[in-house]
């Protein structure tokens, strides 16, 4: 990456993680309102989606997909109403709040200028990588006893009788091709959303040539943002 594209992505980077503080949409302990989640979520689209006719198509494909009520699991990390969105909004924040040092700490490798990237493509990653999630869980109730000892039927997310998956990341990278089709030329995004969950969701056989995919770092980054939101977030 020459300088020039340097400056650049890190001045794109400074201008979406403005647009995020901002709002400031995602408070301690969850606190959200999903109207201010999805107002930053149209500002960073407008501002650095550059073919309008796809940024279009993503917003439809998020509304039509339940993208915004979602849980981002069943059990663990954002397992309530809106956690997709939560915790994906905190992953491209986090993957922002990464991108510098990654990129300097990449430019000091022997395979430098090997990959390169832009803010955009950090977002697009940032925002596909579990579109997989999208429309496929439902609710279904458990008896469990309140604080009272009172038997109570709460509300539990489980997957959907009728889904099928791909796999976790490949699944995700067909609906992001589905929204922005340009990007099955964009191969360095395409690999940090199929590899974004590391060994847990490849096969034996994609295991034994895992190594190259982290030569990119758009992989690397992806794959760090992710795990913080989840570890340090708890979303």
């Amino acid at each position: 990456m020459d300088l020039e594209k340097k400056q650049e992505l890190f001045r794109q980077i400074d201008e979406l993680t403005g647009i995020y503080e901002q709002y400031n949409p995602i408070g301690e302990g969850h606190k959200f309102e999903l109207s201010v989640v999805k107002k930053v979520y149209e500002e960073m689209i407008s501002y650095v989606i550059v073919n309008i006719d796809e940024a279009e198509t993503l917003r439809k494909w998020m509304d039509s997909h339940d993208f915004w009520k979602t849980p981002a699991s069943t059990r663990f990390h954002g397992n309530w109403e809106s956690g997709l969105c939560v915790h994906t909004l905190l992953v491209i924040m986090n993957a922002f709040w990464f991108a510098k040092s990654v990129v300097e700490n990449y430019e000091r490798s022997p395979i430098a200028g090997k990959f390169d990237f832009n803010a955009e493509d950090i977002f697009v990653a940032s925002l596909c990588h579990d579109f997989c999630k999208a429309d496929s869980y439902m609710i279904e109730y458990r008896n469990t006893k309140d604080f009272m000892g009172n038997w109570v039927k709460k509300p539990v997310y489980r997957t959907r009788d009728d889904s099928r998956n791909l796999g976790h990341g490949n699944e995700s990278v067909l609906n992001l091709i589905e929204c922005m089709p340009s990007f099955i030329n964009r191969r360095n995004v395409l690999e940090a959303v199929s590899r974004h969950m590391g060994f847990s969701d490849l096969t034996d056989t994609e295991k034994m040539n895992y190594s190259n995919f982290l030569q990119n770092p758009l992989v690397l980054l992806l794959q760090l943002a992710d795990q913080a939101a989840a570890a340090w977030w708890d979303c």
